[in-house]
């Protein structure tokens, strides 16, 4: 039997479109990082009501890749609404006791209440938090009346129901105000605010209405759009973004792409990933050491580089007096749909650089619409293209059956914090929105760094300032640069799962080597690797493949390593600068102890 929300139902009766693409296709809607991303705020509220300011702040940051000036204003505001809102409800229900999130499962329903306030007589209140100051859409809703249906079968005596509205202050900064004054001006608004409780009288009716709809839904064979005329997720601003979704300029569904169907909780050692670095740190010499990768390659640095090249530039043809150009996003075009249709031995695609070909897209779209900017196309038009363009193509890698890498440069910058210290931030040189959406297309960003040792490391552990993040618990900080290492530690992060073993689709066949069952048995020293050939270039139907001869060397034989236990991190200093800063300290302490205590002369006072 099916479990349904009042959300799942309310979406059906807005939007029974909508309804269809997330229940019943179960497309994968990708995240929006926006600071005022109301599901990301309204969770921290109910998790800083139930206990603490700070624990609600840290998972506030930690929804989102990396923090900006916008997230600290609103994580400002959650710092002066949950005290408000907790002192609210202590001083509305003197000696009540509170139970937080509460959750209804029944065989039909599933629900959370966000607060049930028990009187000493056992007499209940049901009451819901809503961070918005629109009182009058929520008056006619049938949440709070099918919380009381269902909480009464367990047991509670629910005689009172209510929203407890939490104000929502949007305000933004005006072009003569300084952050500063910006801030201050945010503060003073939330401060004036004020908590509103509103009761609500049940009704047994919208319980009725609600299990009609149900029926309606498990009867359904046509899925109309918008019926309501109050679909969200129809209002362009509000649209959701699916993974596997192609959409159109007008954002409406064009085609719904194969979808990878997780079928086990297995070890994943090929995760789609995104890493970044600054210049010569060896961001594609990591990723060359993935097995059977195909770049596809922007910049033409690939001296560092064995696996397959497919250059992504412009190609220029010239015949008699005519000159042909074929732009550099119609070649990735192409490649792509040779990689759709014909069988190689290609295992992984790595995007070399990802954020050049952002850039080629844009050129592309304006080309082919005449312009010279995207603000040439009217009404945010150009915009639009450009993003759908961009997406969709991506979207389409996605889908298929190879791993996915991002490769990118690094760009440096800085947020202010609450008390106007700056704090540097690491993060892909691409913009904001753009790496939003990437992000949400991979299992984990990773940033690589260079410390002043000269010494090589890739970031696993999340850190406010730096971009990045995953669905990965990795038990270390930092690693060494080094493939073999991440396959280790990825392992040690997925701890009770099996090997993930990917199947063969049908559009393609794929050659794997066997595997040496006697290659992970556990010995104190591993045993000298064999020399192996170089890898041979592959070519994709009438495409050359730009290839480069390189010379195997013997592996030494060496101990194998010990995994570094992670060491409490008591900041977000970036990677790299904290044990610099640690040395030469104890190196003054020591120089310290070494001097000799100096000892004062009293001066002999002479009388003349």
């Amino acid at each position: 039997m099916t479990q349904y929300s009042y959300s799942r139902v309310s979406l059906f009766n807005d939007c029974p479109y909508h309804f269809k693409l997330r229940y019943i296709d179960k497309l994968t809607e990708l995240p929006k990082y926006d600071a005022a991303n109301p599901l990301i705020i309204g969770h921290a509220l109910h998790k800083g009501i139930e206990t603490d300011v700070l624990t609600a702040v840290q998972d506030y940051y930690n929804s989102f890749p990396v923090i900006n000036d916008r997230q600290v204003e609103e994580a400002m505001k959650l710092e002066i609404l949950i005290p408000k809102v907790k002192a609210y409800l202590e001083e509305m229900f003197i000696g009540f006791e509170f139970i937080h999130e509460y959750e209804i499962d029944k065989p039909d329903y599933k629900g959370f209440v966000d607060l049930i306030a028990i009187a000493p007589t056992n007499e209940c209140v049901a009451i819901d938090f809503k961070y918005s100051n629109n009182i009058k859409n929520y008056l006619d809703s049938g949440q709070l009346h099918i919380y009381k249906h269902y909480l009464e079968q367990d047991g509670f005596d629910v005689k009172r129901m209510g929203y407890v509205f939490v104000p929502k202050t949007s305000i933004k900064q005006k072009q003569t105000e300084d952050l500063f004054h910006f801030r201050k001006r945010i503060v003073e608004t939330v401060e004036a605010s004020k908590v509103t409780f509103v009761p609500i009288d049940y009704d047994s009716m919208e319980v009725i209405y609600f299990q009609n709809t149900v029926k309606k839904i498990e009867a359904a064979e046509d899925y109309p759009k918008n019926v309501s005329g109050n679909c969200f997720s129809c209002n362009p601003r509000f649209r959701p973004n699916y993974l596997e979704a192609i959409e159109n300029e007008k954002g409406e569904v064009e085609m719904v792409l194969p979808k990878n169907e997780r079928r086990e909780r297995t070890i994943d050692t090929k995760p789609d990933f995104w890493i970044y670095a600054d210049s010569y740190v060896g961001k594609s010499t990591f990723v060359d050491n993935v097995e059977n990768v195909l770049f596809l390659n922007t910049d033409g640095n690939t001296d560092n580089t064995t696996a397959p090249v497919i250059p992504i530039k412009d190609e220029v043809t010239k015949t008699g007096r005519i000159t042909k150009r074929k732009l550099a996003w119609q070649i990735l075009l192409d490649t792509i749909s040779e990689l759709e249709t014909e069988e190689n031995e290609f295992e992984a695609v790595a995007l070399d650089l990802v954020e050049d070909i952002y850039e080629h897209c844009r050129v592309y779209v304006y080309d082919k619409n005449g312009w010279e900017h995207e603000s040439d196309g009217s009404y945010g038009k150009g915009w639009d293209k450009v993003r759908t363009e961009f997406n969709n193509t991506m979207k389409r890698i996605k889908s298929l059956d190879y791993q996915l890498i991002y490769i990118s440069k690094e760009i440096v910058e800085e947020y202010t914090l609450k008390g106007g210290a700056k704090r540097t931030t690491f993060k892909p040189n691409i913009k904001d929105k753009v790496a939003n959406f990437l992000t949400g297309t991979v299992d984990l960003t990773l940033r690589a760094y260079i410390n002043s040792s000269d010494e090589r490391f890739l970031q696993l552990a999340k850190k406010q300032n730096v971009f990045g993040g995953g669905r990965f618990n990795f038990q270390v900080d930092e690693i060494p640069l080094e493939y073999d290492r991440f396959i280790e530690e990825l392992t040690a992060a997925q701890e009770g799962k099996t090997t993930k073993k990917k199947t063969d689709k049908p559009k393609r066949e794929r050659k794997r080597k066997d595997q040496n069952p006697d290659a992970e048995a556990n010995t104190e020293e591993e045993a000298p690797v064999e020399e192996k050939p170089r890898r041979e270039r592959k070519s994709l139907k009438n495409r050359d493949v730009e290839s480069e001869e390189t010379e195997t060397e013997e592996k030494e034989e060496k101990p194998k390593r010990q995994r570094r236990q992670r060491k409490p991190v008591e900041d977000d200093t970036p990677p790299g600068e904290s044990d610099d800063s640690e040395s030469e300290d104890s190196a003054d302490e020591t120089q310290e102890e070494e001097k000799p205590t100096r000892r004062r002369r009293r001066r002999t006072r002479v009388n003349n």
